[in-house]
């Protein structure tokens, strides 16, 4: 069972400098909640330290370049401070901005390039990405629960209703469709369809 670690306990600390001041997308939470919940759900599956970490850490690249930190640098420091395998890791559920070539990706791209390297994924990575997935559909059907306007939760996201819907039913798809299996794979379809069902709902109501 992964508990208490000085490796989680600094990566959280870790993650939480380069979250500094960031907040969940339409909310004042701060942004360290989400990787924390995802390092919840990874430890209920009894999933190891290396997996736990990689959680946390999970959108330090994409998200904390800046001021003096490039993307090199991140990589180079969580490689140094956690490992190859929690860097290699990260960089798998990570998006990517540019593809091999070198050409940049626009929104749909980078979804796409995401799914495509799953195949490519280890174990573990195939975890956070289950995890990262179940933690912000659950948030959206958490927050559409307790508003009387839908359209304030939706609008937080470019891809609409629809496409947000359609994304987390992707990436149950293709992570199905590679082989990994389990129960985390189970919560993230049942919080996926949760989620279509409750905007169905939704939408009924705001129609009738």
């Amino acid at each position: 069972m992964t508990g208490y670690s000085d490796r989680i306990n600094h990566a959280f600390a870790f993650a939480a400098k380069h979250h500094d001041r960031q907040v969940r997308k339409g909310t004042r939470l701060p942004y360290i909640t989400h990787p924390a919940n995802v390092a919840l759900i990874l430890a209920r599956y009894d999933q190891p330290d290396d997996t736990v970490i990689a959680g946390i850490l999970h959108d330090v690249i994409e998200d904390c370049v800046r001021e003096n930190w490039t993307r090199e640098m991140l990589e180079e420091r969580i490689g140094e401070k956690f490992g190859t395998e929690v860097l290699d890791t990260v960089l798998l559920v990570t998006h990517r901005k540019v593809d091999d070539d070198g050409n940049e990706l626009d929104k749909q791209e980078k979804k796409a390039d995401y799914l495509q390297r799953l195949a490519l994924a280890n174990e573990s990575a195939r975890w956070v990405c289950a995890a990262d997935k179940i933690h912000n559909a659950s948030s959206i059907l958490a927050d559409l629960r307790r508003t009387v306007d839908p359209e304030s939760v939706w609008g937080r996201f470019s891809a609409g209703k629809e496409g947000t819907i359609r994304w987390y039913r992707a990436v149950h798809e293709r992570l199905k469709g590679l082989g990994f299996s389990g129960p985390i794979l189970d919560e993230l379809r049942e919080v996926t369809e949760a989620l279509e069902l409750y905007s169905d709902i939704g939408a009924g109501h705001s129609g009738g």
